[in-house]
């Protein structure tokens, strides 16, 4: 019997496959660009800058917020700002299903909205905002300081899709392997997902998302797990808030690695990274040297704010976030 396919045919698809991944990522980048703005919107990026730092000088944990809000938006459907749709008669809006009822930050963007649409009407996207409000806030939160180049161009979805959120959004009670795979889905490999996960240096979770973690797991630091219980009882408390990072609460570090490494990660997902298995010697490399997290987090922000953006004719310049125009 002949063989249902020969080896060099395999291979020769495999690589066409890859040639084509590589094209369509060069289309995005090609289509994207850091000096978007510079001539339609000269002072885009400083006007978004003063509002971020405005409002993390008012509440540290809002730096946390905008970045997980950029992040739930490019895990569903791509980087198009759908997240920040109201709901209407037909659909009931990203932001209030599964996980993201939790998501805030949204009067953030609609104040940078605002201003930039008294300064340059119709040309600054709701996607391109969310973007640069990640990395600023990221910035504004770091120790030490540090950056990166955003790319720009993104356009608005001008509808919202809320049967896309659940499956696409990783929860807190995954497991490794459902971690690896749920960022895999979106082109991300096991090191960019630690990496990524280093946002969790900043910002807060619920009593909801952690007591399960606290009461009836083991590979929990004993008196970490107790100094939780006085803000999570066993029932009740579910909207307490604890620091995702009990060591420097409100820096964007690398002590959040150490944390894991020393049991004392907050939610289940988190400690998954430091548990016996494939990414322990990842979370090490990090925990020991705050240059490689800084390097291979930041681009991971950039891969992730090319997930399928909407570019040239395609969608809208929304002129409310919170609406199609």
């Amino acid at each position: 019997m002949a063989p249902l396919f020969s080896v060099p045919s395999v291979l020769t698809t495999i690589i066409k496959s890859c040639l084509l991944f590589s094209l369509l990522v060069g289309m995005v980048s090609a289509q994207l660009s850091s000096t978007f703005y510079a001539k339609s919107c000269p002072n885009a990026l400083s006007t978004i800058k003063s509002a971020i730092d405005s409002a993390i000088s008012s509440e540290a944990r809002m730096g946390a917020s905008l970045i997980r809000l950029h992040f739930h938006d490019c895990f569903v459907n791509g980087c198009d700002a759908s997240v920040l749709l109201d709901k209407t008669a037909t659909e009931p809006g990203e932001k209030n299903v599964g996980p993201n009822p939790s998501l805030r930050g949204y009067e953030v963007i609609d104040t940078i909205k605002s201003q930039l649409e008294n300064l340059c009407p119709g040309v600054v996207s709701c996607a391109d905002i969310l973007a640069v409000a990640a990395r600023d806030s990221a910035v504004a939160l770091s120790a030490p300081s540090w950056s990166w180049t955003v790319d720009l161009g993104r356009r608005d979805s001008a509808t919202a899709s809320s049967a896309a959120v659940t499956g696409n959004i990783p929860l807190p009670t995954l497991d490794l392997s459902g971690l690896i795979s749920a960022f895999s889905k979106k082109g991300f490999t096991t090191k960019e997902m630690v990496a990524l996960s280093g946002i969790h240096s900043v910002g807060q979770a619920s009593c909801r998302n952690f007591r399960t973690r606290i009461y009836n797991e083991t590979n929990i630091d004993s008196s970490y797990a107790t100094s939780l219980k006085s803000v999570c009882p066993s029932t009740g408390g579910d909207n307490n808030l604890a620091p995702l990072d009990v060591t420097t609460p409100t820096n964007f570090d690398n002590a959040y690695y150490t944390n894991l490494i020393n049991k004392k990660g907050l939610l289940h997902s988190d400690q998954q990274l430091f548990s016996g298995g494939s990414t322990d010697s990842i979370v090490t490399t990090y925990s020991n040297n705050v240059g490689n997290l800084i390097t291979d987090f930041a681009n991971a922000m950039v891969k992730m704010g090319r997930l399928s953006p909407l570019t040239g004719t395609s969608g809208q310049i929304r002129k409310n976030c919170r609406k199609a125009n």
